[in-house]
């Protein structure tokens, strides 16, 4: 099996909020904040970090590869035999903030995992966007 850009597959996501960037960084951020959307953690912000996501089915094991404030947050996500990158991007809009994600580096034999990741990550955004609408 070739290990070529192409057998790799991405989970994209794209939210407007109506709110300021830092806001959404916060919660993107800080570990109680992260805890009430995605999972407990103990996550930096830091450059090189390395943090655990965990939840009562497993731990998800990272580190922190981009940290731009406001802007981009990426990180790697590393759990059960997938390998991938997940990247945040908050770019400014007339009514608030556009967050998108990806998640990459499924790979064509982890089916499993693909669609976990593309049910999941809407419900942890739905969880995100009352967390921010309950934060001031």
């Amino acid at each position: 099996m070739s290990d070529t850009k192409s057998d790799v597959r991405t989970v994209t996501i794209e939210r407007d909020f109506p709110y300021p960037a830092a806001k959404i960084w916060r919660a993107l951020t800080e570990p109680h904040l992260l805890s009430e959307w995605l999972m407990k953690s103990d996550f930096a912000p830091v450059v090189g970090h390395h943090f655990q996501f965990s939840a009562d089915w497993g731990s998800v094991d990272c580190t922190v590869e981009i940290v731009e404030p406001n802007v981009t947050l990426a990180y790697t996500w590393n759990a059960y035999g997938l390998e991938s990158v997940v990247t945040w991007t908050l770019t400014e809009t007339a009514d608030g903030t556009r967050l998108r994600m990806e998640q990459t580096g499924f790979r064509p034999d982890q089916e499993q995992a693909f669609q976990g990741a593309k049910a999941g990550w809407p419900r942890f955004l739905a969880n995100l966007e009352r967390v921010l609408a309950e934060t001031a």
